[in-house]
């Protein structure tokens, strides 16, 4: 089994995010390890990242 890592993002429904969320689980920045992302935004724009969310998945 693939080692795992655990990346917190703040800010996470912002544009930067955006652009560096997917960097981080398509295996150029951690190799073949498992991401375990944790979102971390203001109750105001939960909307949004749950988009965001559905795009990963």
């Amino acid at each position: 089994m693939s080692e795992r890592i655990k990346v917190v993002v703040t800010g996470a429904a912002g544009q930067i995010a955006y652009s560096l969320i997917p960097r981080l689980v398509d295996g150029r920045t951690f190799g073949n390890k498992i991401v375990d992302l944790c979102l971390v935004e203001i109750p105001q724009v939960v909307d949004k990242l749950e988009g965001l969310v559905m795009e990963l998945e």
